[in-house]
């Protein structure tokens, strides 16, 4: 079997097999290093698209139109001499009725002195139902 292989194909393959170890590290330093470029790079056109989108916030901020109605919007505020109104509506009145109550206790407010029901809310609170 080992006598149709010549000594040139035996020491071919040898130098094949010691250019393949040799090759391999850099190869595969070089395709890790070229992940992670595209890596960053992936990461530094998010990190421009949101500094882009904060540039733009500054400069709305800057205008004071856009910030007179911010504060309107946001903190309810107005100008001197105008009125505010605000509507509160029940959208959807069987969800209010949905929503749990807490049980009244069947004790006066002013005949149990005050540490006694936060002994009793505590208490309670503590216990499952």
């Amino acid at each position: 079997m080992f006598k149709s292989i010549s000594g040139r194909s035996l020491a071919f393959a040898t130098v094949l097999l010691i250019l393949a170890i040799t090759l391999a590290p850099p190869l595969h330093s070089y395709f890790t290093q070229r992940a992670q470029i595209n890596a960053y790079s992936v990461q530094l056109a998010a990190s421009q698209a949101t500094l882009q989108e904060a540039e733009k916030e500054l400069t709305q901020w800057s205008d004071p139109t856009y910030v007179a109605s911010q504060a309107r919007i946001r903190l309810h505020y107005v100008f001197p001499g105008e009125r505010e109104y605000v509507v509160l509506t029940n959208s959807n009145p069987s969800a209010a009725q949905s929503v749990p109550v807490a049980p009244i206790e069947g004790v006066a407010p002013g005949t149990v002195p005050w540490y006694s029901r936060l002994v009793t809310t505590i208490t309670s609170a503590g216990q499952s139902k």
